[in-house]
């Protein structure tokens, strides 16, 4: 057997089969993955002080509430793109938000009251809601994943809002 035909061999017996092998275990797990875009329903957020959450959005039925510098209430109705809802549940996924824990409250018991955040993502079997208070003394990191995914649907919210505008 000449050496061309051994790496010829070589690579039918163990290279082949292997990258059948990884093609459709990898393919299993991407089309069975709990939270896929094709499932997407609605994604909604809260926040403000706790007991006090007047700020708030809703892309299924696009109402969005915030209180405004002047400290008056804005009530207005606007849709987010499919694109800003790709974009906002590829970022989610890049920020591992379906690994955080459902409840990152922090201590609400002293003077300055935290904002309190509750992010809920609305698929077609499946739910994910975190709690996640200002004031959360948990892994750094987690922190800054949280406030991240916060600064991202927030300037997603601000885009859609100055198309309406236009």
């Amino acid at each position: 057997m000449s050496s061309k035909s051994k790496k010829i061999f070589l690579a039918f017996t163990i290279i082949v089969p292997f990258l059948l092998y990884c093609f459709y275990y990898y393919g299993m797990m991407i089309k069975n993955a709990p939270y896929r875009f094709v499932d997407f329903r609605s994604i909604s957020i809260q926040y403000g002080e706790t007991g006090k959450m007047v700020n708030q959005f809703n892309s299924a039925t696009g109402e969005y509430q915030y209180l405004n510098k002047r400290d008056s209430l804005v009530k207005i109705n606007i849709k987010l793109t499919s694109d800003d809802l790709l974009y906002l549940h590829h970022k989610a996924a890049d920020l591992g938000f379906w690994d955080f824990p459902a409840n990152e409250r922090g201590d609400t018991t002293t003077a300055d009251k935290p904002v309190r955040y509750i992010i809920e993502f609305k698929y077609k079997t499946k739910t994910k809601k975190v709690v996640f208070d200002s004031n959360f003394g948990g892994d750094p990191k987690l922190i800054d994943a949280n406030r991240q995914l916060i600064k991202e649907i927030d300037q997603s919210l601000e885009t859609a809002e100055r198309r309406l505008k236009k």
